[in-house]
């Protein structure tokens, strides 16, 4: 797994006087999963006045890793040495076995030094022992282990514990974002896909904002074209003026259940010609009810009244289910587009396309564009009746949502089924001379499968959301009694618990599988108190408000400053620290990869590091009074990062379980 940090400054200080570094695009690399490990690659160090470093920086404590890099800029500076190339200065966390908090790979720095592996590693750690954070040092085959003090740590615990910002940028960068979510059919429910573009996109924007950007959600309701007329036609001809509400049906699924109607009695017809003789491509384009459906879009694109109300009508059932689901999704948006509307400016752009030559017609009337020499081929843009296809309306959606917001990047979450889309759809602006075309970027996510294989929405074989989240919360419910976890709690309290955990659960199974990856739901998997799983973090969560609670119940209550008599830290009370640590730093990179896994799986590492130090260290009962405060500050920073981070994925975090 590769994460990639944006420019950061750093500062480094000696006993004398202090120096300012810059540092640009240092690279972490790790598997947070199986090595528990990372490594920092710094670039391009240098001095620059403290004036450029940003408040962001400076209302943290500075990070060990700039510290030890700047130490060593200063290091070749001081010995009129060649400045290390920017990829060479690499460090990692130090391997369980080895004694040490952070190994400097001294391989890469050889050459310039013109020494020895050993020889450079204990001359490079003799030097770095001038820095106070460094306690101690050793060097095996050429890797230096370095000994953070543990007076860095704490001091770092205390001054994070009491920054409410801890881990998200202090200002705004940059402009206005949009980030495309969703965007339904409004011809059947929402499903397990959409469940996972919902779930991403809503986390994708709360991990910008918390990244400084202004974000706006949008969602393009694709409420036209002959997938809908299908459901129209399907209510004329079996719906006998049934209603969602007399059939007591969600109106999502009672339309959905329609258009699977139609698509078997459709089937129906095709073999039956297919039998006759007629070949089965010929038979699916001839088929009577196919057919009937191109003529009423047909009509629906010429304003037709009938067929309007109609539309209309159906819609209106769909809209009012959606909006139940979102709200059990805990998603929402700040502008919502119809593609009904959107279409036309799509088309009046394939006009304009035509008098540039930019798009081409052939004898049937249909429009194309030729991207042959962009690598790709031709592609349509209207059909040979005049009616729109879907880059027609994307090319209008785009254009509306860039004068409505200026927005300095366009953000569509869409599976990776749609890749050569978007390609398509960037490079299409582009001839159309929009010089703000190359701000569209396709967040590509994979497929949800369920154990028993792929889901298909035609045949009505879908795992529907509704559906799947009444089932997590009836789970939750079972499992929660099981474990006592309802224990003493009023109805209300229950129902709150179940809702808080079922959604947890769902959401975080979801959200912690890096987006581009295809994956299985597994919901018997997804809800446990134990393991990569919502409630286990959800459950620590309310561990730590039990702990700082009952603190303030007893009335301890930490000082400003930790009352140090000499202790050092334990290796359990510096793994959860460094883990901490890195918060920010994994805040950045999941704005800058579009990934709440990554933030998902740095809060199960937190949550199990810190379980297992509250399992080996005694907390109120601590006698040292600076060893407990320490571990209330510990305690309550972990929770404080937990909260923030699992709200960034859109999962509370009890007070209590």
């Amino acid at each position: 797994m590769n994460f990639f940090h944006p420019s950061v400054s750093i500062l480094t200080s000696s006993i004398t006087h202090a120096i300012n570094c810059t540092l640009l695009d240092f690279q972490l690399m790790g598997n947070s999963d199986k090595k528990n490990s990372f490594t920092f690659a710094f670039f391009n160090a240098g001095c620059v006045p403290s004036s450029r470093i940003p408040d962001y920086h400076r209302k943290q404590t500075m990070r060990i890793e700039e510290i030890i890099t700047g130490a060593i800029c200063r290091y070749f500076t001081e010995r009129s040495l060649p400045e290390p190339d920017q990829s060479l200065i690499q460090l990692q966390r130090t391997r369980k076995e080895f004694e040490g908090d952070i190994t400097l790979v001294v391989f890469p720095l050889i050459r310039l030094l013109k020494k020895s592996p050993a020889e450079a590693g204990e001359e490079l750690g003799s030097f770095l022992l001038q820095q106070p954070e460094i306690k101690d040092f050793n060097v095996i085959k050429g890797f230096l282990n370095l000994v953070v003090d543990s007076s860095y740590w704490m001091d770092f615990v205390t001054n994070s514990a009491a920054d409410h910002n801890y881990g998200f940028a202090e200002s705004p960068s940059g402009g206005t974002v949009l980030v495309e979510f969703s965007s339904p059919n409004t011809n059947k429910p929402l499903h397990l896909g959409h469940i996972r573009n919902n779930l991403l996109g809503y986390s994708i924007s709360k991990i910008l904002e918390a990244n400084g950007k202004e974000v706006k959600k949008v969602n393009l309701v694709n409420d036209r074209g002959i997938h809908i007329c299908k459901t129209m036609l399907a209510w004329q001809k079996w719906g006998e003026n049934a209603t969602p509400s007399s059939a007591g049906v969600k109106g999502d699924h009672f339309v959905g259940d329609l258009y699977v109607k139609f698509e078997n009695e459709y089937r129906t017809e095709v073999r039956q010609l297919a039998e006759q003789g007629m070949a089965e491509e010929a038979a699916r384009s001839e088929a009577p009810l196919i057919r009937e459906a191109r003529e009423m879009l047909r009509k629906w694109e010429a304003g037709d009244p009938g067929v309007t109300r109609l539309w209309e009508m159906m819609n209106g059932w769909v809209y009012e289910g959606f909006d139940v689901t979102y709200r059990s999704l805990g998603v929402s948006f700040d502008k919502i587009y119809y593609e009904s509307e959107t279409y036309n400016a799509g088309k009046a752009i394939v006009r304009e396309g035509l008098g540039k030559s930019v798009f081409y017609s052939k004898e049937d009337g249909s429009v194309w564009i030729d991207l042959t020499r962009r690598g790709l081929d031709e592609k349509l843009l209207l059909r040979s009746d005049g009616t729109s296809v879907y880059i027609t309306q994307d090319l209008g959606t785009a254009v509306m949502r860039q004068q409505d917001y200026d927005a300095e990047k366009m953000y569509y979450v869409v599976g990776n089924e749609q890749d050569y889309h978007f390609k398509v759809l960037s490079l299409i602006l582009q001839e159309m001379g929009y010089d703000w075309a190359g701000s569209i970027e396709h967040i590509s996510y994979g497929m949800v499968e369920l154990p028993s294989g792929k889901m298909k929405s035609r045949e009505g074989k879908v795992v529907d959301a509704d559906n799947l989240i009444d089932e997590m919360l009836e789970t939750a419910g079972e499992l929660s009694a099981e474990l006592g976890k309802l224990d003493g709690l009023d109805r209300d309290e229950k129902s709150a618990i179940i809702r808080t955990i079922g959604m947890g659960a769902l959401k975080y199974f979801i959200l912690k599988v890096d987006p581009k990856k295809n994956m299985i739901f597994n919901p018997e998997e997804s809800i446990d108190f134990n393991g990569n799983t919502g409630p286990f973090i959800q459950y620590t969560h309310a561990r730590i408000r039990s702990l700082l609670k009952k603190a303030g119940q007893q009335g301890i209550v930490p000082g400003k400053d930790i009352e140090n008599d000499g202790f050092s830290l334990t290796v359990k009370e510096k793994n959860v620290s460094a883990l901490l640590h890195e918060f920010p730093v994994i805040v950045a990179e999941a704005g800058k990869a579009c990934s709440p896994a990554l933030i998902a799986n740095l809060m199960y590492e937190v949550a199990r590091e810190y379980n297992q130090f509250y399992h080996d260290h005694p907390v109120l009962k601590e006698e040292d009074r600076g060893k407990r405060d320490f571990r209330l500050r510990l305690s309550a920073l972990t929770g404080d990062v937990i909260k923030k981070g699992m709200d960034l994925l859109g999962i509370d975090a009890p007070e209590r379980m």
